[in-house]
């Protein structure tokens, strides 16, 4: 068998993607269903020059993860459930301070401790919204290996690219099912590095001033430039401000770096798209059993098709409205209340025709669960 070919768990494949992507710090606190992603890490990552650690908790390693991207490290750290919760402060302080850093979140039941070892997707909103103010995030998913590996690189290369956090939501039964990957060779897929100052030392270097094309070049955190970094509202030197018109223009600028972007960071897959007149919107291991039921349905000529997400945010209202836009219904497929639903009938234009398709209680939807929605819309003539 090839080097590059693995049989691994889908928390392991996102391991794979971090090295490929040059992941060179990780700090993390066990628990389930993200505990492998740490194991493997303390292997890995030693082995290939990078440094782990287990902290204290959940906030020492958002923390710990945001001082060592400050010195110029590329950096992940991995969670469930209720420590994401916990990490929603620093998050808060890695959007403002505009440092690069990947947080995985393995999803379980909740709230609270909620089902531990059972799937879920119900952070969603807390992935967009958990940290306060006003603020912006890239959130993003996957539901087979090979596209965890390569939504894994993305996620480091956005993270470097805006200066920005950027959350991977998956989902327990994605993250311990095991599959088949196929690893890259080097090269195959692009690698953003650190974008660093050019100014030499002694040249004042403002932290906070973007280029034309809006990126932020950096300088590490105790090399050649002292500068401050601060979770207040601050000036193109780090310094605290509440000055109007640096608090609108910062607020707007991190907003509007991901907003602006849309195009280029959305993320998704069409299947049998072209005539479909049922559409499914899903995303995660819920995917896998849309696809599978589009596919079994369509060898007895119904028409359905699946759009598969994989940034969930920024929401890609635009690619959601234009791939609906000719079904006779839409079913969102997740395991959640409707929290992508919401977000499906806000982009469509015709809202009374999505509908949800959902489990909520532990248990991986199955085709079968979709089915049966599916034959009461067809039933009411829709």
């Amino acid at each position: 068998m090839s080097d590059n070919i693995r049989f691994i768990q889908g928390n392991e494949a996102c391991v794979e993607g971090a090295l490929y992507a040059g992941v060179e710090f990780f700090a993390g606190y066990p628990i389930t269903p993200s505990t492998e992603i740490a194991e493997r890490l303390s292997q890995r990552l030693p082995e290939n020059g990078g440094k782990f650690i287990q902290m204290e908790d959940e906030i020492a390693s958002m923390c710990a993860i945001i001082g060592a991207s400050l010195t110029g490290r590329k950096v992940m750290t991995a969670t469930s459930g209720p420590g994401f919760s916990l990490k929603q402060e620093a998050i808060g302080y890695a959007c403002m301070t505009e440092i690069p850093c990947v947080i995985v979140n393995v999803m379980r039941g909740g709230p609270s401790t909620g089902n531990p070892t059972h799937v879920s997707q119900g952070d969603i909103n807390q992935a967009r919204w958990g940290t306060h103010g006003d603020h912006n995030i890239i959130a993003l998913t996957a539901s087979n290996h090979q596209d965890i590996f390569s939504i894994t690189v993305d996620a480091f290369n956005f993270a470097e690219t805006y200066r920005t956090p950027v959350i991977l939501l998956l989902d327990e039964a994605v993250g311990h099912l095991r599959e088949k990957l196929i690893i890259p060779e080097a090269g195959e897929l692009p690698i953003v590095d650190r974008l660093r100052t050019s100014l030499g030392k002694g040249v004042d270097y403002h932290p906070y001033l973007p280029r034309e094309d809006g990126r932020l070049p950096m300088s590490d955190f105790g090399g050649e430039h002292r500068y401050n970094v601060t979770g207040l509202f601050h000036d193109m030197w780090g310094f605290p401000s509440n000055n109007p018109k640096v608090v609108n223009e910062l607020l707007r600028h991190l907003v509007d770096k991901i907003d602006n972007n849309i195009e280029s960071i959305t993320r998704y897959k069409e299947h049998f798209l072209d005539d479909a007149e049922y559409v499914f919107v899903s995303y995660g291991s819920a995917a896998r059993s849309a696809i599978h039921l589009a596919k079994t349905r369509r060898a007895r000529g119904e028409k359905i098709g699946v759009l598969e997400l994989q940034s969930i945010w920024p929401f890609p209202k635009e690619l959601v409205r234009e791939k609906c836009a000719d079904a006779k219904a839409v079913l969102v497929v997740e395991m959640n209340m409707g929290q992508v639903l919401a977000q499906v009938k806000a982009a469509v234009r015709k809202p009374g025709r999505v509908f949800l398709a959902n489990r909520i209680d532990g248990k991986l939807i199955t085709p079968s669960d979709i089915k049966k929605l599916l034959r009461v819309i067809q039933g009411r003539g829709v």
